[in-house]
């Protein structure tokens, strides 16, 4: 029989071994994919099984030469945080419990705490109390859902139920958004049949936040009696710019007030909760939905976002289902899945619980100002090497690294992560490749940092 306690024992040294190695241990693994395929046995099922501890020593020696070290302090990748000890723990205890967190009936701890942890959330981003919540699977199934909600609202004032007969036939929906948008709003007009071309495209500045000027054109430039949605962003995925919230809003209520704004704020709604960067999201309040990640600035464990709106009946219509056999809660009771649109959905509401309590607001407004710190001293250390440009205003996490030309920009981004000191991807800029810096992770130092940009700097004058 299977002693369940030493194992767990055993994996949770395991982990706790990986998370200490990553302090210095390198970021980008050196194997192939075809090595780790036969390290897992690639081929045949065995006939035969394993015990649970020989199997989980199997996994844990064959997966680790793969694994990128996400969870260190010089991962600077994808806007990925690296999971907090608690919010680590809690997801651990939530796999433990193997809560199915559709209602209070499946789990009435997963319900509380998303309730709690929505509402904490609600309070830290400066988002009306009175807003819906869904826990998602991050900034993708955001946009789906607020866009969802959206669609839905729209089309009801237009006299249309687009849940009950569809697409076909209805209104046409004006979709309008900044030419910087993220690619995950046109995948959700797509996955919505609204279609990625229905978007009417305004131009954004040099840093890539919407041009206030061409919003107004677009907004009047087309049917003003029909549906319309508005997509605006805070945190350009390359540049960290955001959207001048409050302009835009009114901008789009003085044109049309029954139009809904959405604004995707994967990383960059996390601004509202620190002081200093508060002002870069002056007017959140007044949009009609709102999407961000917790896997990136709140560092809580892979893969976990948050979707508010604030028409809660146009957001429970989008997205709720029943059937017979589902066993029902209380009316007075919000149900998580009603908001979300999964049915099946791990609860993931524990880790962004302990998160939130690890840190408290303090906490979370000092994470945001560090990392909007590190990154500036990036930028201003190898803005100081010679044949180095910074291609962006850098105005919260994100920093644009140019190397001279594309060739040698890309060489550097390949030289520096097969060095694995740290890790950095490369992009594309209005038309210029470049090194893109993001800065997330709660254990980043000002040492990480230097430790970098010296290994950059050696990895430079090598290439």
């Amino acid at each position: 029989m299977t002693d369940l306690r030493a194992l767990l024992h055993e994996t949770a040294d395991r982990i706790a071994d990986h998370r200490a190695a990553g302090l210095d241990r390198p970021v980008a693994p050196d194997v192939s994919l075809d090595e780790l395929r036969a390290a897992l046995g690639a081929g045949r099922l065995p006939a035969a099984g394993a015990s649970p501890a020989e199997a989980v020593a199997q996994l844990a020696a064959a997966a680790d030469p793969g694994l990128v070290v996400t969870t260190g302090p010089r991962y600077f990748g994808f806007v990925v945080g690296g999971a907090l000890d608690a919010a680590t723990c809690a997801d651990m205890l939530a796999v433990g419990w193997d809560q199915p967190a559709f209602n209070a009936v499946t789990s009435p701890a997963a319900a509380a705490a998303e309730d709690v942890a929505g509402a904490w959330l609600r309070q830290l981003l400066h988002i009306p109390a009175t807003a819906s919540f869904g826990l998602v699977t991050g900034g993708q199934g955001a946009n789906n859902v607020a866009l969802a909600a959206a669609r839905h609202h729209v089309l009801s004032a237009a006299g249309w139920d687009v849940e009950a007969a569809g697409l076909i036939g209805a209104p046409a929906v004006r979709v309008v958004a900044s030419e910087e948008r993220h690619a995950t709003i046109d995948r959700a007009l797509r996955l919505l049949g609204l279609g990625a071309a229905r978007v009417e495209v305004v131009r954004a500045d040099g840093n890539g936040a919407i041009d206030p000027a061409d919003l107004a054109r677009v907004l009047v430039g087309g049917d003003l009696d029909g549906p319309m949605i508005v997509c605006l962003q805070a945190g350009n995925v390359n540049t960290g710019a955001c959207d001048d919230l409050a302009s835009a809003c009114a901008a789009v209520r003085g044109v049309k007030r029954d139009a809904w704004v959405h604004v995707d704020g994967a990383f960059g709604l996390w601004a509202a909760a620190a002081p200093s960067r508060r002002h870069l999201v002056a007017g959140i309040e007044q949009a009609d939905s709102w999407g961000t990640d917790g896997h990136k600035w709140l560092n809580v464990p892979y893969d976990c976002g948050y979707v508010f709106c604030a028409h809660p009946e146009a957001h429970r219509a989008s997205m709720t289902f029943s059937a017979a056999y589902l066993a029902a809660g209380s009316p007075t009771e919000r149900a998580p899945s009603d908001y979300v649109p999964e049915s099946s959905r791990r609860a993931r509401g524990f880790a962004t619980w302990a998160a939130l309590r690890e840190l408290g607001a303090d906490g979370v407004a000092d994470l945001v100002e560090r990392c909007c710190a590190l990154t500036r001293r990036f930028a201003d250390e190898l803005g100081a090497l010679d044949d180095v440009t910074i291609g962006n205003d850098v105005v919260l996490n994100q920093a644009l690294v140019r190397f001279g030309n594309d060739a040698r920009t890309d060489a550097l981004v390949d030289a520096v992560q097969r060095d694995g000191t740290c890790w950095m991807g490369a992009t594309t800029w209005h038309g210029r490749r470049y090194m893109r810096v993001s800065v997330s992770n709660w254990r980043t130092t000002e040492a990480d940092v230097d430790r970098s940009v010296d290994a950059i700097a050696k990895l430079m004058a090598a290439t």
